[in-house]
């Protein structure tokens, strides 16, 4: 049986193109547990904003990835491992009675995050972990991301399932972290790598590495999506994606971006170096 060369170069091109994120709702792929995290729903923010990044599932190839998106622009990658033992692992009882006794660094959740503060992690669980105020300065915000002891935290780590496509003679770190509804770290730029939420939802900002964004580096994310966003022309906005648990973001070298969660989030980033 001959094959009509139309649908033959219409199934080639569907190989090709990333997958659509289906519900606008933003309810697909969000599993039913919380993991104990979400304890004051009244406090997460429901606007997800758009989606301006490809989405791809597994058809995604390591070529595809390098020609298309490693040093070009982001992409979410869903569905491309199973981490739902780490995510069992992560829930709020589980790092509690795993790790609560632990130290943890907290950092200023402004741009050169200057300031830092050591703590248990059960008191920053129990005392610290909180929505944003939209009065409180990030400079004024502790915020638990990256500042990982990894002797403390590998026996957690090793069960983690990094995204299976690296760039050529870099290797993964990771950084770890928990962070109420509105927090988020402002506007800066590093190297390569991956961001997945293991709980909860992050919404992200991203500029080019030639357009830096207008914004003041003691001020939170979640000030500038109040005052600053609403008023920028098109030609400025940033691209934007929110991304859900079972879902990975990749940002390649240099590009701006923030961070802005939307509801208590458990997450972990493998920075490419």
């Amino acid at each position: 049986m001959e094959c009509n060369p139309a649908i033959q170069a219409i199934s080639i091109l569907l190989l090709w193109l990333p997958v659509a994120r289906l519900c606008p709702d933003g309810q697909d792929g969000v599993p039913g547990s919380d993991g104990g995290w979400n304890a004051d729903p009244d406090h997460n923010l429901t606007d997800e904003g758009p989606c301006d990044v490809d989405i791809w599932d597994k058809s995604l190839t390591y070529s595809q990835f390098i020609q298309q998106y490693a040093y070009s622009k982001p992409v979410v990658l869903r569905g491309f491992s199973d981490n739902t033992k780490f995510q069992l692992l992560c829930s709020r009882d589980n790092l509690l009675r795993d790790y609560g006794e632990k130290l943890v660094r907290l950092s200023t959740a402004n741009t050169y995050s200057y300031r830092k503060v050591d703590v248990p992690f059960q008191e920053f669980v129990e005392h610290l972990l909180r929505p944003q105020s939209l009065d409180t300065l990030g400079s004024d915000t502790l915020y638990f991301f990256g500042d990982n002891n990894f002797t403390e935290w590998r026996s957690l780590f090793e069960h983690y399932q990094p995204p299976r496509y690296s760039l050529p003679n870099t290797s993964g770190a990771y950084s770890f972290g928990v962070a109420g509804a509105g927090t988020g770290v402002p506007f800066h730029w590093h190297g390569p790598g991956y961001s997945e939420v293991i709980y909860g939802r992050k919404r992200w900002f991203l500029y080019p590495p030639e357009k830096e964004p207008h914004f003041h580096p003691n001020h939170t994310t979640l000030s500038w999506v109040r005052d600053t966003y609403p008023s920028l022309p098109p030609e400025e906005r940033p691209i934007e994606v929110t991304i859900r648990p079972g879902e990975v973001l990749y940002f390649p070298d240099h590009w701006w971006h923030a961070t802005l969660n939307l509801d208590t989030s458990v997450f972990i980033s493998t920075f490419l170096g």
